[in-house]
Formats: C-alpha cells, structure tokens, sequence
C-alpha cells in the first residue's frame, strides 16, 4: 500500500469510526475504536507508515492547539483561573519530576533527562477523548470547563516542558538558570507572537474587506493559515510555537467580537474547523493504531535489556504509570479543593460545601491523555546530536501510548458507571442572560427600523408607504421577541409556546420546500445551478428555526 492509498485508508477509517460508534450498542470511546481500525490497516498494509517528527508536529498540533484556544469560553477560563492554572503548571510540574524519576527508577536503560521527556508528554489531557466517554453521561459544566481550560493551558506547559527534556537528552547537559530563562522567552515570545500575529492579520482583514468586500473562501483559508504561521514565527525567534498557536487562538475569539466578517463566512468557517478537528483527531489514533504493531515489536525488545526480562513487564510499567498518574492527580486535585476551603473561611467566607470524594474521582478519570501525548511522543527524535539511535525511542513510544490506551479504557468504564451513581446539583442556566442580549439586540433593532422608517423615500411614489408597512411588520415582530423574553407572565408563556410551534411548522415547510426542488431538479424542471441556489436559502433559513 503506498503513501498515499495509506492516507486515504486513514481518512476513511475516521469516517467508519464515526458509524461504528454510532450503531455499536458497546457504547465504545471513538479514540478505541480508531485504534483498531489502524491497528487492521496495518495487518493489510504490512509496512509501517514513516513519520518525520517535525513535519507530524508542525501538521497536527498548531490547528488543534489553536482551535482548543479558539473556541474555549474566555469567560468559564478566568471564572475557574485558579484551579485551572493549578492543574495545567502545578500539576505538570509534579508529573514531569514525579514521574520522571519515577520511570528512571522503574526502568534504568531509559535515561533520565529521556524518562523526564516522557513525564512531560504524557502530562497533557485531552478532553476531546473524554467527550466521546461522556457523551451519553455529560459531566457537570463546572468541571467539563476545569477539564477544557486545563487541557489548554496544560498542553503548551507539557510540550515546553518536553522540549526541554529532549533538549538535554541530545546534548547531555541542563542548566536550570539557562533553562529559566530560555523557559521565560519561551513563554513571553510565543504568546506575543500569537497574540501579535493574529490581531495584525485580523485588523488587516477587517480594512480590506471593508474596501474591497468579503469573499468567504480567502477568509475561511486566512483562518487555516493563521495557527501554522504563528507556530513558524514564534520558531524563527526561538520562542515556543505551541504558546503561539494557542495565543493565536484565544486572540482570534476576542477578534471575533469586533463582527467584521459576514454571516456566510463565519458559518462556512465553523464548519471547515469542525471538519479539520475531527480529521485531524481521528487520524492521530488511527496511526497510533497504524504504528502500534512496530512499536511493541521494538518495546518488546528494548525490555529485554532492563533488569525485567519478560516482555509482559511491558504492562507492568503501563499500568504503574497510569495508576501514579491518577493518585498524584487525584492527590492534587483534593488538596487544591482543600486549600479553596481554607481560603475561604480565612476570607470571612461562607465555607464552600464539602466535594463528594466520587466527583474528585471524576476529575481524576476525566484527564484522559490522547492527541496532543500522542503527536508530541511521535516527535521524539530518531537520533542524537552524535548520531546514535535515540535512547528507548520505541520504548518511550509505546509507554506513552499504553498511557492512552489504558486511561481511554479506565475512563470508559468507571465514569459513566460513576456519574449515573451521583445525584448532580442542577447546573445554572443562561436563560436569564439569553433574554437580557435578545431584549437588548431586539430593541437596538427596532431603533434602527425606526430611523429606517423616517429617512426620505426616492423613486417610485409609493415606495415611502410601502418602506412604512414593511417597517411597522417587522418592528411588531421584535416587539413580540421583547415581550416573550420578559420576566415570565402568562402572556409570555403564551407568546414563547407560540414561538415553538411557529418554529415546528417553519421546520416542517422548509423541509417540504427542499423536497419540492430537489424533485423538480431530478425531473429538470430546474437546473442544478437554481437548485442549489434555493436548497442553500432554504438550509439557511432552517439553521436559523432549530
């Protein structure tokens, strides 16, 4: 199978992925069942894809290290700053050393500054892996949000702590003063040229298209190129590429509220983004599934020169690994929770109640570890400076994703069984803020139609009463938008029951309407360029009633 059919048959093992999930009664994660589907690619293909560590990098990471920056509420991020930031640097900071030592101890052949490689890059959770888990058994909002903020935060901490640890592994040599400051430039560079970056080219956009118009193609591939060019300029400094991308992320969801671009692109850039994750993510898993078969070749070997001779030793290390991850994260997570308590009694606060002990076991099966452990131990270097063989590669390899494998598995099994255990307390809605904006945006368009409705009338003579009843329609319709958000009152329930069924029956026409052009189109009554023409108004208008 060459490169390319190889390729091919990885995409389309996404796409399977995602129908098997669909009708399998297992309930089983998407990330497992990529897995085996790379795993069957390899049985057919027989010869390992090749990977080059830093184009794999440079290809997966920056998109979805800016996406996760991107679309994560910044208002959810700075509410649970605290423990966020505890999880993503005090908890990365412990795995790295704890762990690094730890794996040393555990198997000698690994070097330590390459054991501390692996510390770091099996730091990094992923909640994109955990979503699929939970997906029949949502998790409380609170923690999903500490869970997405910490992933983010957490990913750029890992990898930076990663490169340093290859950094000495290649050359032999640390020095905790250069590597503060380099670590600072690292982190000041690549933010600055992220954030910098993204709000120049989004300031530039925003003029030119307000000179020359918007076409939504060039403005959805602007968005695509953004993450990559901010990774390769923060490179070229010698600051950190991964803080870059996320910057860059986080900077273009604060653009997006200046409202420079159309409808149209914002909505056919949500959907290419929505495409590129789910590619992207699923084919990282199915070349771990792909590689998988090589790397426990190799592991199964490397072990051989430990004290341990035997290779199921191999999973006596994954399981050691992950169950020291999950007591120290779990250690973490209930001292932190602890120290919030304390806090709060010295402020003169009310003590917090006390967390049930399952929930904190939740957040410590939610750190499921998945594309970003798996792109970044990819990246490991085949060779040293000196030319020789990478200490363990495929030892260090296959741990890391044993690492996936078995929190995948962990959290598939306990935490739905855990979360259906557990009275959850009701969430808080946004209902009240959703009718404070579409009272407010009501009323802000009503003025306008108003000062629409008084400009002087040109042309035909009727136009000034046909501008004034069209006017007064629409004004009426957000008037009955106002009242039917209004504190709740008899008539309010009535005008919003009469929404629904309003919506109900615009869905059932829209949809009676694309069938009616979609028959007229196969019996060429229409050309397929009117066809698609009208089906696209009338998928417009159906986004807009659901």
């Amino acid at each position: 199978m060459g490169a390319i059919s190889t390729v091919l048959a990885m995409l389309m093992a996404v796409v399977i992925s995602a129908l098997l999930v669909r009708i399998s009664p297992l309930n089983a994660p998407r990330p497992l069942v990529q897995i085996g589907l790379g795993a069957v690619i390899a049985m057919i293909s027989r010869k390992p894809v090749a990977l080059d560590p830093e184009v794999f990098f440079l290809l997966f990471l920056p998109p979805l290290l800016f996406l996760d920056g991107w679309r994560i509420p910044n208002e959810q991020l700075l509410r649970h700053r605290g423990p966020i930031l505890g999880l993503a640097l005090g908890l990365v900071v412990c795995n790295v050393v704890g762990m690094g030592y730890l794996i040393h101890w555990m198997i000698p052949p690994i070097p330590l500054p390459a054991a501390f490689a692996l510390a770091a890059v099996i730091s990094p959770t992923d909640p994109v892996a955990v979503s699929g888990i939970t997906a029949r058994v949502p998790l409380p909002e609170h923690i999903r949000r500490r869970l997405e903020g910490e992933s983010l935060l957490n990913d750029a901490s890992g990898l930076v702590c990663f490169r340093f640890a290859i950094a000495a592994a290649l050359t032999g040599t640390f020095s905790l003063g250069r590597a503060s400051v380099t670590f600072l430039w690292l982190v000041i560079g690549g933010v600055l040229a992220g954030a910098g970056l993204t709000y120049g080219v989004m300031r530039l956009k925003n003029a030119i298209s307000r000179w020359q118009g918007e076409e939504s193609g060039p403005q959805v591939l602007i968005s695509l190129l953004i993450p990559f060019v901010a990774y390769e300029a923060a490179n070229a400094i010698g600051s950190s590429g991964i803080l870059a991308a996320v910057a860059a992320g986080v900077t273009m969801s604060y653009t997006e509220l200046w409202g420079g671009s159309l409808g149209t692109t914002r909505m056919q850039r949500a959907a290419v983004w929505d495409t590129v994750q789910f590619a992207l993510n699923g084919v990282m898993f199915v070349l771990l599934g792909e590689q998988l078969p090589g790397i426990l070749s190799g592991a199964a070997q490397m072990v051989s020169q430990s004290n341990h001779t035997g290779p199921w030793w191999l999973a006596v290390y994954v399981v050691a690994i992950n169950f020291v991850l999950a007591a120290l994260r779990f250690a973490w997570v209930a001292l932190s929770l602890r120290l919030h308590e304390f806090v709060a009694v010295l402020r003169g606060r009310p003590a917090p109640d006390r967390t049930d002990p399952r929930m904190i076991v939740a957040m410590s099966l939610g750190g499921v570890r998945g594309a970003v452990t798996l792109a970044g131990v990819l990246t490991v270097p085949l060779t040293l400076a000196d030319g020789r063989s990478f200490p363990e590669r495929e030892l260090i390899i296959f741990l890391a994703a044993g690492v996936i494998l078995v929190s995948l598995l962990a959290a598939s099994i306990a935490l739905p069984r855990l979360l259906r255990s557990m009275e959850l307390t009701p969430e808080p809605t946004h209902e009240a803020e959703l009718d404070r904006a579409g009272v407010a945006a009501a009323e802000a368009a009503i003025r306008a139609m108003e000062a629409l409705r008084q400009q002087p009338a040109s042309g035909q003579e009727d136009e000034a009463n046909v501008r004034a009843e069209t006017s007064t329609r629409i004004i009426e319709l957000y008037r009955r938008r106002i009242e039917g958000r209004l504190p709740q009152s008899e008539k309010a329930f009535r005008i919003r029951r009469a929404e629904q069924i309003e919506r109900q029956m615009r869905l059932t026409a829209l949809r009676a309407e694309r069938e009616a052009v979609f028959a007229q189109a196969r019996a060429h009554l229409i050309s397929d360029a009117t066809s698609r023409l009208l089906v696209r108004e009338i998928d417009l208008l159906e986004e807009r009633f659901k």
